[in-house]
This record gives C-alpha cells, sequence and structure tokens, in this order.
C-alpha cells in the first residue's frame, strides 16, 4: 500500500468527531473512533504525498522525493503556463487529471508572505462578482482583535494575520498572475456591481458620474469614499501585457456596452491625477 512520500504515514486523514451535538452536550459518546478519510496526491512521477506535505515540501516544478518534474506541456500553443496534473483522492472523490500548478503557487506564495492573505481574497471576490464581500474585506484592515494566549496573558492582534491597508488591498496587482487589479478581474468576468464599488473607492472618477443606486449600495454596506488625491487611480492600472481593465472589455462582450471610452475603465487622455477635492470624505449614504 503506498504511503505518503515525505512522511511515510497512510495516505489517509483522520477527523475527529465533533463534540458539540444540537443540544450543546459537550460529550463525546465514549469509544467513538475519528473518521477516516483518504489524502492522496498522485504526481507523475508515480510518487504519493498528504495534500500539506505536498505543500511543506513543494519545490516548483520538481517532485520533492525523487527530484523528478513533474510539469507537463501546456495543452494550449497560444498559453506559457506550466501545468501539474495529478490523480487527487479526498473527502471529495477520486479526480484525476487535476490541474493543480495554480493552488500550489498560490499556497507557495502564501505561505512566503502571509501579509497579503487579504489581498489574494479581494481578487477571487472581485473575480467572483462578491462585491458584498468585498466591501466587509476593506472595512475589516486593520482591525484589531483582543484574546488570551496558551499562558492567559491578553494579546492584540490583527483580524486575519499580518494584512495590508484597505488602499492596498483595493489596488492590489497579482504578482504570481498577470498583475491584475480587481478591476481587471471584474471586467473580464462581467461584474458591474464590483467595477461600481472599485471605482467609488479607488479612483478619481467624478461622484455625479456615479448612478443614485451605487451610493444607495455603499451606504447599506457601510462603506464611504475617502478623497483620493495623491492616490493611484485603479483604473490607469495596467497588467502585464500592457492592458488596463478597458483594454479587458473590448473583449469582453457587450455587458460592458457603454463603459468603453467614457473613461469609466481607464484614465482620460490628459486627465488630471487629482481632482481637486478639498479633502473631506464623502460619507456614502442612501
Amino acid at each position: 500500500m503506498a504511503v505518503c512520500a515525505h512522511c511515510q504515514k497512510p495516505l489517509t486523514i483522520s477527523i475527529e468527531p465533533d463534540s458539540e451535538d444540537e443540544d450543546g452536550n459537550d460529550d463525546v459518546p465514549m469509544g467513538e473512533e475519528p473518521e477516516t478519510l483518504p489524502d492522496d496526491v498522485h504526481l507523475s512521477c508515480g510518487d504519493h504525498f498528504h495534500w500539506e506535505c505536498l505543500l511543506e515540501a513543494y519545490e516548483y516544478s520538481k517532485c520533492p522525493a525523487c527530484n523528478r518534474s513533474i510539469v507537463a506541456a501546456s495543452s494550449s500553443s497560444s498559453s506559457t503556463e506550466e501545468r501539474i496534473i495529478v490523480d487527487l483522492n479526498n473527502e471529495g472523490g477520486l479526480q484525476q487529471g487535476i490541474d493543480i500548478a495554480p493552488i500550489l503557487r498560490e499556497e507557495s506564495y502564501l505561505r512566503a508572505y502571509p501579509e497579503e492573505r487579504k489581498c489574494r481574497a479581494f481578487l477571487e471576490f472581485c473575480s467572483e462578482g462578491d462585491h458584498r464581500a468585498i466591501a466587509e474585506l476593506v472595512k475589516s484592515c486593520g482591525e484589531e482583535v483582543t484574546a488570551d494566549d496558551e499562558d492567559g496573558e491578553v494579546m492584540t492582534e490583527a483580524v486575519g494575520g499580518p494584512s495590508k491597508s484597505a488602499d492596498e488591498v483595493l489596488r492590489y496587482q497579482d504578482p504570481i498572475g498577470d498583475m491584475s487589479s480587481g478591476l481587471h478581474a471584474a471586467v473580464a468576468n462581467g461584474h458591474r456591481e464590483v467595477a461600481w464599488l472599485l471605482l467609488l473607492l479607488a479612483s478619481e472618477y467624478p461622484e455625479m458620474s456615479f448612478p443614485a443606486l451605487v451610493y444607495q449600495e455603499a451606504g447599506t454596506l457601510g462603506v464611504m469614499r475617502e478623497y483620493q488625491t495623491g492616490k493611484v487611480d485603479i483604473r490607469s492600472l495596467k497588467d502585464a501585457h500592457g492592458r488596463t481593465a478597458e483594454d479587458v472589455a473590448r473583449g469582453a462582450g457587450v455587458i460592458w456596452q457603454g463603459w468603453v471610452g467614457t473613461g469609466r475603465l481607464a484614465m482620460p487622455n490628459g486627465a488630471p491625477r487629482s481632482n481637486g477635492r478639498s479633502g473631506v470624505a464623502t460619507t456614502l449614504r442612501g
């Protein structure tokens, strides 16, 4: 029977039984055994790993055990991204031929730069069109929680660990992808509500040009537009291919009809960097 090439243990994971039932009883039935589930990542070289063991020992493009290449050729002649194809067997069942390269790249990156977890979550929310989650994430930037450590001492730490400021999150560009911003991601996936929210929070797009419903929704979400003088306008950000969000919109179909060429998704030619406002924050209330 195959074992993990990293820890030499069976390719399973034990799930402890829930100690709290619906009545809030903390008693666990005597003799109840932990549930055992498969946890097997089968690489193309033939070696098997637990998922966490693979992440811990991961060396890009090579198996951590035998040092053989685990990179597969791209399935598209126009794509330069390398793939890592595996058979994955876990609580979701057996999945064959899964490309885990994007997940490995992101997990490895976050282990090296944990302070960017909120930034990565922000990009995911932009891609998914979850403008409410974006608002909650932005509001949580800089928050602190108080708790007791193992010795009973009170400690204060940032929510979710080390984090970027709200301004940094809103203007984040994907360093392990193609340097896309949240606005690029929203446009590529056809999410207008997210685009409006990002323009409101991270651009100098004129306030009078926003639909009233945008302000009403922002007020409901509890976010506000701070003055933007001296800050990077999200419309000016370009990806690794030199494209603005407007360039992406041109190839995204009719959903962005009426947006291209209006200054919503790219800086107007010759537009000033500052809107000249006095610096007073505008509270967004319906």
